[in-house]
């Protein structure tokens, strides 16, 4: 049995290529084989969003405080609240992160596929950003 004690996780900025605003990664780990499970605490601070990415075996987000948005490439913006769990299938092109007026703060957990966890691409625009809820834009 392993316990990863709170007062020993690191915590680590988001890395500016793959995030627009502050954010905070606390706590990172991928589990060795045969597990393919990884995760991490994320913190976005208001404005604050992932790049548009996919995860090969999908992702579920458990949200632990805040108020955040999501949205998959071509379909609605949605809005999440603390205490919902979110699922992305697989390979669906997706972003997520806080509204401009509050912090929120996910669990983020996935799976790697041939070592890989998670493909990155291009940053959500401010106007993808802003777009209305329940409206698609792409």
């Amino acid at each position: 049995m392993q316990i990863d004690r709170k007062s020993d996780m690191k915590t680590v900025d988001g890395p500016a290529e793959y995030f627009t605003g502050k954010v905070t990664i606390t706590g990172q780990f991928q589990r060795p084989d045969p597990s393919r499970v990884g995760g991490a605490i994320v913190r976005f601070e208001p404005g604050a969003r992932t790049a548009w990415h996919t995860h090969p075996a999908g992702q579920t987000l458990i949200v632990t405080d805040g108020v955040g948005w999501t949205q998959i490439e071509g379909g609605p913006k949605l809005e999440f609240n603390a205490g919902d769990i979110l699922w992305c299938p697989a390979e669906h092109k997706h972003w997520h992160g806080a509204t401009p007026h509050g912090a929120m703060t996910h669990i983020a957990i996935q799976e790697s596929v041939n070592g890989t966890p998670v493909t990155w691409m291009e940053k959500v625009t401010d106007e993808q950003y802003l777009t209305p809820l329940g409206e698609p834009k792409e």
